[in-house]
């Protein structure tokens, strides 16, 4: 086998790039998706798209909450999550690229790097909130710890002004 090769390609099955964009629901998510679309086109058109969002944590969210309005948030929150994905598949849809969407709960930084690992995605495609450095530090920025800790290649891009 030559050095280098898999060998599902060595006997001529090439296997699919696996490309994820992750998105919620701010104008500079889907404007990185729209942004993939266009730019990465035969990459993307060529490539196993995954379209990713991330629920919060009803741990974290519905902590003191009374259980009858907790259940009712997180019910909520996952409409609101299928809604932030139905729009990104509508936004793929323009440009004759299907999407395999997913979901899962947790904090989005660090689930989007177990979600790269577990379906071994090769590349990243995330937006940024262009937030300044005090904010940055208070809230933490997901795509600069992704493109830290993510096992793939990352893309962050930035919504112009």
């Amino acid at each position: 086998m030559e050095k280098g090769r898999n060998s599902s390609s060595y006997i001529g099955i090439e296997e699919k790039k696996k490309v994820m964009v992750a998105i919620e629901e701010s104008e500079c998510s889907h404007y990185a998706l729209e942004w993939a679309l266009q730019n990465l086109g035969n990459s993307i058109a060529n490539a196993h798209l995954f379209i990713f969002t991330v629920q919060p944590n009803p741990d974290d969210t519905c902590m003191y909450m009374p259980t009858d309005v907790a259940r009712s948030f997180q019910e909520n929150q996952k409409k609101f999550s299928l809604a932030v994905l139905e729009k990104a598949k509508e936004i793929c849809s323009k440009y004759g690229i299907s999407a395999e969407t997913m979901t899962e709960v947790g904090n989005p930084k660090e689930v989007i790097c177990e979600a790269v690992e577990k379906f071994h995605i090769q590349l990243l495609v995330l937006g940024s909130h262009s937030r300044g450095a005090l904010k940055r530090a208070f809230l933490g920025s997901v795509s600069n710890y992704c493109a830290h800790h993510a096992k793939c290649q990352v893309v962050v891009v930035k919504k112009p002004v």
